[in-house]
């Protein structure tokens, strides 16, 4: 039986579940309403895109200061990426223990710190071990808004909410790009680090002042390695989101390698280093317009057939890259419309893929996030930093990897609906979690 959630916009104090959400509220205020939650949650997951997207044109500046050769200027989008998805482990079995609340204020405090420690770092080998601490150690700004979502709602409204946070989210990527190279006129590129930290400690009054907790009493769990490791297995060995979490770090990975090599590839393949910022934001807009439009059609339309037609619209759009990438005459207008279509592809897939691995955890959504986001970011950092450093002066690795990535995770998907596609939605109701208080 699904347990009685405290809605979003629910008063504390009225409704059937005013006990649980007056236990669970520990913070200075007593109610959220539903699009203050979707803005806030959206743009905590931006502190993380921010702190990747907006150093790309800073990479030729960072490495000449630090003396940084080649493919290597990569790595400092690279670590943060792949510490972040190692870090995912972290913060959500503590939050299913002690509360959202604290362990993701305690992130956007790291997050903080860690932001003025790079923009003083003195050596490149420096920034690279403090962008590490700061992916790992604020990797709950990214784990817990998911899990604070599937506290309140799952299936498709889950999917649909996800969907509105994605379109918020990914307006940081569109124009984080620009800010960077507007704070690179009016300083240098360890300013942008303490533009971080300022949007950090923004974030965090935000959070503290406005968030109350979600995680009701009846579902804390205690803090045994052998509690955690099964709530976080439960999350992963369930076949029917197994392939849902692998398949969407894989065709996530490429686009990290698009991430990686982008500043390289739009400046040094191409030539238009001058309207990079653009080019970004054309590419990172067409993933926000489709999250939006995803957040139109999903609740008609359900979150398995929508996204299973974007998966195989993103293999066929793919192909058609790698057919233009072996010409020898690839032209910026060809590689900007394909990459486009495909990252707002990825708009339809990345939300409704996440919310059908999440929704059979409802008593466990920290520790589901947490593994969950531990195996699609490290993945997909791991195999964007393959594709990245694989660049040649070209579009070819990445297209191969764009359309490998989509067929693999079109495998992938079948086997975990058992070779029928476009089936209905998942009722919103709390599985798998049974019996994870008895372990101990």
């Amino acid at each position: 039986m699904r347990k009685e959630q405290w809605s979003p916009g629910e008063p504390i104090g009225k409704g059937p579940a005013a006990a649980t959400a007056r236990a669970a509220a520990a913070g200075p205020v007593k109610a959220v309403g539903e699009r203050e939650l979707l803005w806030m949650m959206a743009l905590l997951m931006a502190l993380n895109a921010f702190g990747i997207d907006s150093i790309l044109p800073a990479l030729d500046a960072l490495a000449a200061d630090l003396s940084v050769d080649g493919n290597d200027r990569q790595f400092v989008i690279g670590v943060y990426l792949l510490a972040g998805g190692l870090g995912s482990l972290v913060p959500g079995a503590l939050a299913d223990r002690f509360g959202r609340r604290p362990i993701l204020l305690g992130s956007v405090a790291v997050y903080i710190v860690l932001s003025v420690f790079s923009a003083i770092a003195p050596t490149y080998n420096a920034l690279i071990a403090v962008r590490a601490a700061q992916g790992f150690f604020a990797a709950g700004i990214v784990a817990l808004p998911p899990a604070i979502i599937r506290d309140r709602v799952g299936g498709d409204k889950m999917a649909r909410m996800m969907s509105l946070i994605f379109v918020i989210f990914l307006m940081v990527p569109a124009v984080a790009p620009t800010i960077g190279e507007g704070i690179l006129q009016l300083g240098n590129w360890r300013a942008i680090f303490g533009a971080m930290a300022l949007l950090g400690m923004m974030m965090g009054a935000w959070v503290f002042f406005r968030l109350p907790e979600s995680l009701s009493e009846d579902n804390r769990q205690p803090i045994h390695l052998r509690t955690i490791a099964a709530n976080m297995t439960r999350a992963l060995a369930l076949p029917s989101t197994a392939g849902y979490v692998i398949g969407s770090a894989l065709v996530f990975g490429a686009l990290f390698g698009f991430i990686n090599s982008s500043q390289q590839l739009i400046t040094e393949t191409f030539g238009a280093g001058e309207i990079f910022p653009l080019v970004f934001a054309i590419c990172a807009g067409s993933m926000a317009f489709a999250s939006w439009s995803n957040s139109r059609i999903v609740e008609r339309f359900g979150a398995r057939r929508v996204s299973h037609t974007a998966l195989f619209a993103f293999i066929a759009v793919s192909a058609v890259q790698v057919i233009f990438a072996f010409q020898p005459d690839e032209q910026l207008w060809h590689f900007v419309p394909l990459m486009a279509i495909n990252m707002a592809l990825l708009g339809f897939i990345g939300s409704n893929f996440g919310s059908i691995a999440m929704n059979p955890f409802f008593n466990i959504a920290g520790a589901a996030s947490s593994a969950h986001g531990f195996v699609r970011l490290t993945m997909a950092a791991l195999l964007g930093g393959a594709i990245g450093y694989a660049f040649d002066g070209t579009a070819r690795p990445l297209a191969l990897a764009l359309l490998a990535s989509g067929l693999v995770c079109l495998v992938l998907v079948l086997l975990s609906e058992k070779g029928k596609l476009f089936g209905p939605s998942d009722p919103d109701m709390a599985l798998g979690a049974k019996g994870a208080k008895d372990v101990d």
